[in-house]
């Protein structure tokens, strides 16, 4: 039985919800320390955060999407928030997307800064089969969570709004950028920088002042 999620509300009596995923060996409370939510606060959105725990452990072991979806994006929907989008930094921004791919409908947006885009064993099957559009998955692939979300890549719904920033000098920067392609020139922003919370700021920043989230009344 897994463990229940360690999570970090910020509640403003928004009327929209966005769930973020930390990155591999970062807590929920980086998320404050860094100025997510104050900048939330600054602007006075309707919009509610909540930063998850998912666990390396529950990661390995397949358990902490599907937990996830019960422990908290389920019941958020079953609330009445109007909109709830997920996000995630690195690793998260990619358990983001494999959510995304694995439980189609549960979000209504996509916020992913810096993500992880897989491993090199991942990128090389793809570039081998001529690139995304060419490669057919097999479903030995199908079984591993990096393949999946490549293959889902293939044809994001058009509907899903996404936000997909990273910094320019990331060392993950060229497969990210591979990934932010795969969704309209609007969803996709570089900046100078690499893989650090300055970068991230400035890029959580330009995303709430996207107009995605109405302000309280």
């Amino acid at each position: 039985m897994s463990k229940p999620l360690r999570t970090l509300r910020h509640d403003c009596g928004g009327t929209d919800l966005l769930v973020l995923l930390p990155g591999a060996y970062m807590l929920p409370g980086d998320f404050a320390k860094a100025g997510f939510f104050a900048a939330v606060d600054r602007r006075r959105l309707a919009l509610d955060l909540v930063a998850v725990d998912l666990g390396l452990d529950a990661i390995s072991n397949g358990s902490a999407l599907p937990t996830l979806q019960a422990e908290v994006l389920g019941p958020a929907r079953r609330q009445g928030y109007e909109k709830i989008w997920l996000g995630g930094i690195s690793l998260g921004g990619l358990l983001a997307l494999s959510h995304a791919a694995d439980f189609p409908g549960s979000i209504d947006g996509l916020c992913l800064l810096a993500p992880y885009p897989g491993s090199r064993l991942t990128a090389n099957a793809i570039a081998d089969a001529g690139g995304l559009d060419q490669w057919q998955a097999t479903p030995e692939e199908l079984a591993d969570p990096e393949f999946r979300v490549w293959n889902w890549l293939k044809q994001p719904p058009p509907e899903l709004p996404v936000f997909v920033g990273y910094g320019s000098e990331d060392r993950f920067a060229e497969g990210m950028q591979a990934l932010a392609a795969r969704f309209p020139p609007a969803a996709r922003h570089a900046i100078p920088g690499d893989h650090e919370w300055p970068v991230w700021q400035l890029l959580w920043e330009h995303f709430l002042d996207l107009g995605h989230f109405s302000p309280l009344s």
